[in-house]
């Protein structure tokens, strides 16, 4: 379509190379720590073999899984408290700063974190298009979720500006305040924090407009379940089993039309399917669902959507193809 001039379509040399993230640079130490001694030192090259790195992530057992991701939640919620506590708030507090950060947070909540730049694609306020049933999630005294998020906006994008400035305004009568941070001045150490320690990592784009979506890779490199829009990369790596989709395939939508259907699609699957998953709880008090989808994540989404194949991709189908 890029080049209507070709009578052939078939001829257009053109191909496709996927993003990939380095492995030993994102995933966290403590699961190093686990395949190490699982699989061996040598865990970042039989990445590159899917099927022993899939069989390995399997056999693991569901507790040292869990205990790894524990204990990264705990590292996100203590960096959050230390980093949105401030001297002087003022009279109202803030998602970004408070004086008091004690009780923000809790490591038994699920944790979803959104991590963009604010560009009007990425739709940051899709979520709050439903602010009442946003805060009925947030305040569910049984199933509560909570929300972290962080990003830029470009100087000069007003658009942008005044998303974040909306989101800031949230202080309604709810437990907003202490279950949802913004965090800013978002960088490689935030970015580290956040993906190696939510739950979940939520991206709503508007089809088809994700050209990749890296930070989702990393995320699910440490167990955590992507929740997205069927783009960019998530399109390639969704089995049904290793994350949740938000939304279908339909092509024959307005813009306006897309954002209605995909934000009904986003509340309903929190409500229905990911939510009630996190707290299904097994005799043993685990997850179990919740952790066998985390191992799928890790199994089939690592070897998938690292640097390696990326480059193994480059070597056999761009620079050695004649």
């Amino acid at each position: 379509k890029m080049f209507p001039d070709l009578a052939d379509p078939g001829a257009v040399p053109i191909t496709s190379v996927t993003n990939g993230v380095h492995a030993p640079t994102w995933v966290a130490p403590v699961f190093q720590t686990i395949y190490e001694q699982n699989i061996g030192e040598n865990w970042h090259e039989i990445v590159r073999n899917d099927e022993t790195w899939q069989t390995a992530i399997e056999l693991m057992a569901d507790e040292d899984i869990w205990n790894a991701h524990r204990t990264l939640k705990s590292l996100l919620i203590a960096f959050i408290r230390e980093r949105t506590r401030a001297k002087e708030t003022g009279s109202v507090n803030t998602i970004n700063e408070r004086e008091n950060t004690q009780g923000l947070f809790s490591p038994d909540i699920l944790t979803i974190g959104f991590a963009r730049r604010v560009a009007a694609y990425k739709r940051w306020d899709l979520l709050f298009s439903d602010l009442p049933r946003l805060l009925r999630l947030v305040d569910d005294a049984e199933r509560p979720v909570q929300f972290v998020f962080a990003g830029k906006a470009h100087p000069q994008d007003r658009t942008a500006k005044t998303i974040l400035q909306e989101l800031m305004s949230i202080n309604h009568d709810s437990n907003w305040q202490r279950r949802a941070v913004f965090v800013e001045d978002y960088d490689q150490e935030v970015a580290r924090y956040l993906v190696q320690g939510v739950d979940v990592w939520m991206n709503v784009p508007r089809r088809p407009m994700e050209a990749s979506g890296t930070s989702g890779m990393k995320a699910a490199m440490n167990g955590a379940l992507n929740f997205s829009i069927l783009d960019g990369w998530w399109i390639e790596g969704y089995n049904g089993v290793n994350g949740f989709a938000i939304g279908d395939l339909n092509e024959d939508l307005t813009e306006d039309q897309m954002d209605i259907a995909d934000a009904e699609a986003l509340y309903s699957t929190l409500e229905n399917d990911l939510i009630p998953a996190y707290y299904s709880l097994d005799p043993n008090g685990l997850p179990s669902d919740w952790i066998a989808r985390m191992k799928n994540s890790i199994a089939t989404l690592t070897p998938q959507f690292s640097s390696d194949r990326m480059v193994a991709d480059y070597l056999a189908n761009i620079y050695d193809n004649d």
